[in-house]
């Protein structure tokens, strides 16, 4: 258990990867695997596939397939059951990991066999198909979410305690490492024009992976990965086993600590300020004419610098206290924002065009990563390993709920605030071109969809202007004052 003498003021030498102990070394990397796995659906749901999804559905629409990431926000529901219902003879940990990664593996084979047909009958009767796929993804992220609360839980005890930062940075290098093959590398391979432009000397008229043999393989590795698992790693016994109905009560006990509800508090409202920029950039310079294949080389390119960042974040995390460096980071970010804006009211601004979206890009991942390991890092710091799973889930699933219930509203407030309309010189007269279906018909008519007003930059500038004055009258003095909190603050009674 970490001493609860450990004070937050506390200031330390990062110790560099090599430097930790055997052990730690070892647990670390099985943390990366195991976060890395998670990643690979995670990357599909919430990169590949509403990118794909956009030359079908309007931004409204993709805000219904938005609600298939809620399970990763709404996991502190079950994550009680998943601390208290475990066998002794498998372990705490794998007795939930196990079962989660095996129903994964054979749910993206199952996919594996329909996803493509179902992603292109998404926008069929006005978007109405879009609710069947969600249903589906909806399905794949709740067991991985259920699994990132076992593996949140167990790196409270893989890892030693003088190094529990490390958790947030096999967190970060393995989800992101698994959501770049997902996003980057799979929609540069499933490109026709990136795999003839860079790889093939003789043009084909298709890419070199499709969705559904994506999905086919990584199930097969889910399911190879976790028997290895099975056979190679046996967890250390556990005495504990609170009942689920005292994991709830602990759980409810945690939820009414008053700097608990504060800190909740500063989650949910903390990431408005950028989501436009993290909903929207991307897809709207997908329909000012950014390729595809330009997008992955994109994100290759920020690739190793997300990972070395999520690197040396864990390290600033040591060196200096986790809710200062988050705070650095979130100036940045609403930062970024703006910069977004810009480059995608320039696009395309000639020769430079590829080079301002790769700098934006980079950016606004320098700034995320940052604050997503530093605030990691304090949620293992005040986290209970005696309750572990439960309290680093509870911080954990409220952060992303910051990130993913604004979501769906700012995609459907794009449509809202955006004005079009379809010009046909021939027939005469216009109608709205909003909606994709719609933009479609236009074209398919002989028309032009002539945009009189993008509710993107209205929305992104709204956005940052929350973010901006809830940061400085709210959310720092009340983030810094809960850092100087001794670790006694965070604990229940008794």
């Amino acid at each position: 258990m970490v001493p609860l003498t450990l004070d937050l003021h506390q200031r330390k030498e990062a110790q560099g990867f090599w430097s930790l102990p055997e052990r730690d070394r070892r647990h670390f990397m099985l943390l990366v695997l195991l976060y890395f796995l998670q990643g690979i659906p995670m990357g599909l749901a919430g990169g590949s596939v509403p990118f794909l999804l956009k030359s079908h559905l309007s931004y409204g629409q993709i805000g219904v397939y938005s609600l298939a990431s809620y399970p990763y926000s709404l996991k502190l529901l079950w994550s009680p059951i998943v601390d208290a219902v475990w066998s002794r003879r498998v372990g705490r940990r794998k007795s939930w990991i196990l079962p989660m990664q095996t129903l994964s593996g054979l749910g993206m084979l199952w996919l594996g066999s329909r996803a493509q047909a179902m992603m292109e009958n998404a926008g069929l009767n006005d978007g109405a198909g879009v609710w069947g796929l969600t249903r589906w993804w909806f399905a794949l992220v709740f067991m991985c979410a259920t699994q990132d609360i076992a593996v949140d839980g167990w790196a409270l005890t893989l890892l030693s305690s003088e190094n529990l930062s490390y958790a947030s940075t096999a967190q970060t290098v393995g989800l992101t490492a698994g959501h770049f093959l997902s996003y980057t590398v799979f929609l540069a391979l499933s490109s026709p024009h990136f795999a003839n432009k860079y790889i093939r000397s003789q043009p084909l008229d298709s890419g070199l992976l499709t969705l559904d043999s994506y999905l086919t393989f990584w199930g097969w590795a889910y399911l190879l990965v976790t028997l290895g698992l099975a056979l190679l790693k046996r967890e250390e016994p556990t005495r504990e086993k609170d009942s689920i109905a005292e994991v709830y009560k602990t759980m409810g006990g945690i939820l009414k600590l008053p700097n608990i509800q504060i800190f909740m508090l500063i989650h949910l409202i903390a990431k408005i300020g950028f989501q436009a920029n993290d909903a929207v950039t991307n897809l709207k310079l997908l329909d000012k004419g950014f390729s595809q294949e330009n997008l992955a080389l994109t994100v290759l390119i920020d690739f190793p610098f997300e990972i070395g960042l999520g690197y040396y974040a864990g390290q600033w995390s040591e060196r200096y206290r986790p809710v200062t460096v988050w705070c650095w980071a979130f100036v940045g970010r609403l930062i970024a924002a703006l910069f977004a804006q810009a480059v995608v009211m320039t696009f395309p601004l000639g020769g430079s065009g590829l080079l301002l979206v790769i700098i934006q890009h980079i950016f606004s991942t320098f700034t995320s990563t940052v604050m997503f390991v530093a605030i990691s890092a304090f949620h293992a710091k005040i986290s209970d390993p005696a309750i572990g799973g439960t309290y680093m889930t509870l911080l954990a699933t409220v952060s992303n709920l910051g990130g993913t219930f604004p979501r769906f509203f700012i995609l459907k407030f794009v449509d809202v605030f955006s004005i079009a309309s379809c010009s046909l010189p021939e027939k005469g007269g216009e109608f709205s071109c909003v909606l994709e279906t719609d933009k479609h018909r236009c074209v398919d008519a002989g028309g032009v969809c002539n945009i009189r007003r993008d509710g993107y930059y209205f929305v992104n500038i709204a956005c940052v202007i929350f973010g901006t004055l809830t940061f400085y009258l709210f959310i720092k003095p009340a983030a810094l004052r809960l850092q100087s909190l001794n670790m006694r603050a965070w604990r229940l009674e008794g």
